[in-house]
């Protein structure tokens, strides 16, 4: 269950509601009592990203420039 605290307490103890966040808490933000923002843990990393773990490549034809016609449109002409 979320805790609700208001902008001037959380300005106050932030550094404390950011542990709770870290923590697995999730805590609602509200200015004038009114919902405004959540404050929770990112969500952990699920893979790795590793540069060309994709099979296939990129041609020769690739670096080749665009025709005129493609860059017209491209441009709105």
């Amino acid at each position: 269950m979320p805790v609700v605290v208001n902008v001037h307490e959380a300005k106050t103890h932030f550094s404390r509601l950011l542990e709770q966040a870290h923590a697995g808490q999730e805590i609602i933000l509200a200015k004038a009592g009114k919902p405004y923002a959540r404050l929770m843990p990112l969500a952990p990393a699920t893979s790795v990203r590793r540069p060309g773990r994709l099979a296939g490549h990129i041609g020769d034809e690739f670096f080749e420039p665009l025709p005129d016609s493609e860059l017209d449109a491209w441009e709105g002409r």
